[in-house]
């Protein structure tokens, strides 16, 4: 510890990265009952705090390494710090990125002056071909998070942090992809002010820091979700690890709806938009928060980044409600009859209606899907529910239902009553040209596809519901070809979302 203090109090981050503010936030302070404040990392040249840990690694590079240049692969972040450092610098630059990447993240490495190299549909596969080029070329490679350097440029946010606000502080909630900023913060708060909790965040789907901990050694995940890009990482750092396990007071997950009311948060109180991993410590903070309502000083969130797509916002936006427990998601079912539609929606009263979907149905007995919007849909959800069943109706809560939420909240109305054998499969595939003709050709024309519903939500993955007819004796061998192709899936046939409102 003693050691990572000298290099992060020695570190060259100020060349290129700027101190960034620790702002109160207001709002969400009164709500929580607590002294909230963000340190405003979105506020780098790079919107993120990426910049303080490429710039250290390659400014301590000797000169026949910078003649030779450096490459890294990122599909984000990393990948605009490497580059802008390199400028900074007079380094060339390869930025090794999957083939998956937005356009706007290679836009943004090539304005840094980046030489990028498209490679592969996922980190890994861009990771091995950036190791194999450094090797064939001679080049530095700069890891993300696994490096002391790295770590240590990170760690300078935990100076600011302690110099900016000297008072009592409970706890720091930091993001966790690989672990360099939660190593280099727990660092050096923990050798100056060992009273304060760091605590790490991870996604619910990428917690490979958490695992770790919890299994004794690192652990490889066999998949992550990519809604939070920035630290969607299957493996944590070796060197991080051993840090993190010995200087963190736990680590917390949380949810992609978490991750968007977070986002919200941050935008009602300060008018900027944060990337998802950007939103993640916030999260974390928020359900802290929730469960220590005791409290002795203030609770402090990374905003780690702000370079969120533009077309991600819908998503964000939709999520955002459920995720601040103020969106109750109810599949309800009424009486096919003149006159019980009005009465269901009379029953509404007063509330909110954030979504309502309903279509006649022939069997005596009508779904409808609605959306209700409360202040405290936690506590609230059960009341509601237990009122409509009590006049009667069939209630089931879909709030944190993936397949209602994601797709079939906009296909209600369509049915196929006498489709026998219908398989439903909820799948991801990489997000790129051709990416859904292979998906369809590795199917095959065996089997008859029934339904289909894909929307884009900005992110490096699509997402699909997809209606397959298979028959019973032919289930292992279609499982089988499923497996083969090596896209993530779910079998949602059995899904009350779908049975009420598609079957």
């Amino acid at each position: 510890m003693t050691e990572y203090v000298r290099r992060i109090l020695d570190a060259h981050v100020y060349d290129v990265a700027v101190e960034t503010p620790l702002e109160p936030m207001v709002r969400l302070s009164q709500r929580l009952g607590a002294d909230v404040l963000l340190k405003r990392e979105d506020l780098q040249p790079v919107f993120s705090f990426k910049i303080r840990g490429a710039y250290n690694r390659i400014a301590r590079l000797p000169a026949d390494a910078r003649s030779a240049g450096v490459i890294c692969a990122s599909a984000g972040n990393h990948a605009q710090g490497v580059a802008l450092s390199a400028k900074k610098l007079g380094i060339e630059a390869t930025i090794v990125m999957p083939v998956t990447t937005p356009q706007i993240k290679v836009d943004a490495v090539r304005y840094w002056g980046g030489n990028v190299v498209l490679v592969g549909d996922t980190f890994d596969e861009a990771y091995i071909a950036a190791i194999k080029l450094a090797a064939e070329r001679g080049l530095t490679f700069v890891h993300p998070y696994d490096d002391g350097d790295v770590i240590a440029g990170q760690g300078t946010i935990a100076v600011e942090i302690l110099n900016r606000h000297p008072g009592p502080i409970e706890a720091i909630f930091v993001p966790i992809g690989g672990g360099g900023l939660a190593a280099g913060i727990a660092s050096y708060v923990k050798f100056l002010r060992p009273e304060i909790r760091v605590v790490g965040v991870e996604p619910a789907d990428a917690a490979c820091m958490k695992a770790a901990i919890d299994n004794g050694s690192r652990v490889v995940l066999d998949r992550v979700g990519l809604f939070a890009d920035g630290v969607a990482v299957r493996q944590a750092g070796e060197e991080t690890f051993r840090i993190c396990r010995d200087l963190l007071d736990g680590v917390l997950v949380a949810d992609t709806d978490a991750m968007c009311g977070a986002i919200k948060d941050i935008f009602e109180d300060m008018r900027i938009l944060a990337e998802p991993a950007g939103a993640l410590s916030l999260a974390g903070l928020k359900a802290y928060a929730e469960a220590n309502p005791e409290r002795t000083g203030a609770l402090v969130a990374i905003c780690s980044g702000a370079n969120l797509n533009f077309d991600r916002l819908r998503h964000v936006a939709e999520r955002a409600e459920v995720g601040e427990s103020r969106e109750i998601l109810l599949a309800v079912t009424i009486p096919e009859e003149p006159g019980s539609y009005r009465r269901f929606v009379q029953v509404l009263g007063n509330r909110t209606v954030t979504e309502f979907n309903y279509r006649y149905a022939k069997n005596g007995k009508a779904h409808v899907f609605v959306g209700l919007q409360t202040r405290d849909a936690k506590n609230r959800k059960a009341e509601i529910i237990k009122e409509l069943e009590d006049l009667g109706y069939g209630v089931v809560d879909i709030s944190a239902d993936e397949t209602a939420t994601l797709h079939v909240r906009y296909m209600v109305g369509g049915r196929a009553p006498s489709l026998d054998d219908e398989v439903i499969l909820r799948c991801e595939f990489p997000e790129r040209p051709g990416a859904l003709l292979r998906f369809l050709d590795g199917i095959g024309s065996d089997w008859n596809i029934t339904l289909f519903h894909y929307r884009n939500h900005g992110a490096d993955y699509g997402r699909v519901l997809v209606g397959v007819q298979v028959k019973p004796e032919d289930r292992a061998r279609f499982n089988a070809r499923m497996d083969s192709l090596g896209y993530p899936y779910e079998d949602e046939t059995a899904n009350d979302a779908y049975r009420l409102f598609l079957r």
